[in-house]
């Protein structure tokens, strides 16, 4: 058994040249030339393997095969470790009693799950290696380029992969950062066989709710948490990205995708800044990022007119040709192209590897996280100060106007956020119960933003619905009014 060790990089095939040049001028690197590999990945009909966290491929190099089998490992920020069996065979299909009988589950049918074996998905590309030395550590560096084939389907396999041969992981890490300070790449999360599953739709599609509390336990100390919200925050982001640039996506979904993308990343700030950890190059980062993604706001509220065939407006005149204008307004936005524009840039995957770092330096011990509290008093601190802030920008002695509500939507989401992080140490009921006001009202935000879209759309369809607009705006403000004075008035769950 090998227990393999890698960090994985997608990225744009028109960087393989930059990416070939780059990895030749490291330091101590020994380029090892290029290599077909040809992949062909087995299953049952009824995918025994994949419900044993399992993969089996057998793998073609020149006129050496091999089978291999990779048991349940696990993905901690970017850093894959599984392990797995390999078997020299000299034919193309595989044969499971050349594995250890201790790997299957207590009680497998193994030659029945042999008999009812197949091919389902092939992965053929070209690999090129390096091995790297970073003091004592030793990397081999994989760039493949190909393709993931399914019948007739394809896509494309742009992917640089760090494995640990010996040494400590942090080389991964070392090498990793030097690429993604000098080419755009992003963390690769799934491996080529997840990617063919489900391409061959054998597997469950993406199914996130990104904003579900996170799992914390009181007794976890202060490091542990930090650990804890790194991780899944980074598996949050990974898993929208991927669910973002799904092209079976229906285009009128992107706006909200984007947005919790977003939230997730500023889930991600709030973290570092809670636990002192926000250092200038992150914020740089962060605040590109932000940029880049500034089209939220008006893809939202163009979602908001267009969510549930129009309900908003459905009563107006003209709905129909105010719905076509929203329509081609987002489309017009091309949120696909301004993505793919964002994963081209530095900042992002340099961000996304800074922070994988960041998390095993933690986990290492070599950035300490200097907190004497415990969790829930470390917790109530947080949860107060954030609701300081709300006080400062909403006074329950100030009446409050829709462009007020606007311009306070931003501190409103980074209040929740501390909510999202700590909240699952807390009664549910007492929780929910302070919290479901406000997340009404930053529905209500939503919805004044779409009402000021609707002005600029009805302009261009010349429908006059401008007293409408302002008995909807002024309807919704009062109505937000009347429940933020409520819910200042309710007991904070954390005191």
């Amino acid at each position: 058994m090998e227990a393999e060790i890698e960090l994985k990089l997608f990225f744009n095939e028109n960087q393989k040249e930059n990416l070939i040049n780059l990895l030749d001028r490291v330091p101590n690197s020994d380029a090892k030339g290029r290599e077909k590999l040809t992949n062909g990945y087995f299953e049952t009909p009824e995918l025994t393997l994949r419900q044993w966290d399992m993969g089996l491929r057998v793998r073609g190099i020149n006129n050496h095969r091999e089978q291999t089998i990779k048991t349940a490992g696990k993905v901690v920020g970017g850093i894959h470790s599984r392990p797995e069996f390999n078997v020299d065979i000299d034919h193309d299909f595989p044969k499971l009693n050349l594995f250890p009988d201790k790997i299957w589950p207590e009680g497998a049918d193994i030659d029945r799950v042999q008999s009812n074996l197949d091919c389902l998905f092939h992965t053929d590309f070209f690999r090129q290696k390096w091995h790297i030395y970073v003091e004592d550590s030793l990397v081999e560096v994989a760039l493949d380029i190909g393709h993931i084939c399914v019948a007739d389907r394809s896509e494309p396999i742009c992917e640089l992969e760090f494995e640990l041969l010996a040494g400590d992981t942090d080389a991964l890490l070392v090498l990793a950062g030097i690429v993604s300070r000098e080419i755009p790449v992003r963390l690769g999360k799934a491996s080529k066989a997840q990617r063919g599953y489900q391409l061959a739709a054998q597997a469950s599609a993406f199914n996130l709710e990104v904003l579900d509390f996170i799992a914390l336990k009181p007794e976890q100390n202060l490091k542990q948490v930090a650990i804890n919200l790194l991780e899944v925050g980074l598996d949050r982001w990974q898993q929208l990205e991927a669910m973002i640039l799904d092209v079976a996506l229906n285009p009128v979904e992107l706006p909200m995708l984007c947005y919790r993308l977003r939230a997730c990343i500023r889930l991600l700030r709030s973290t570092l800044s809670q636990f002192a950890l926000l250092a200038d190059d992150f914020e740089q980062d962060f605040d590109c990022i932000e940029q880049r993604l500034s089209f939220i706001e008006e893809s939202l509220s163009l979602y908001s007119i267009l969510e549930k065939d129009g309900s908003l407006i459905t009563k107006l005149p003209m709905s129909d040709a105010l719905m076509d204008i929203a329509h081609a307004k987002l489309q017009q936005l091309d949120i696909s192209d301004q993505f793919v524009n964002l994963l081209d840039d530095i900042c992002y995957g340099r961000l996304q590897v800074h922070l994988v770092e960041l998390l095993m330096q933690i986990s290492n011990g070599s950035v300490v996280i200097d907190k004497d509290l415990g969790l829930r008093e470390f917790a109530d601190k947080l949860q107060e100060k954030s609701w300081q802030k709300i006080l400062e920008v909403m006074p329950i002695d100030h009446d409050l106007s829709s462009h007020d509500y606007l311009a306070v939507a931003k501190a409103l989401d980074n209040s929740m956020f501390v909510g999202v992080a700590y909240g699952e140490l807390y009664s549910n009921k007492s929780r929910d119960q302070f919290r479901t006001p406000w997340q009404d009202l930053a529905l209500g935000i939503r919805t004044l933003a779409a009402y000021r879209q609707l002005k600029q759309i009805s302009e261009l369809a010349y429908v006059d619905i401008s007293d409408w607009l302002e008995n909807k705006e002024l309807s919704l403000v009062q109505a937000m009014e009347l429940s933020r004075r409520s819910a200042m008035k309710n007991e904070p769950y954390w005191r």
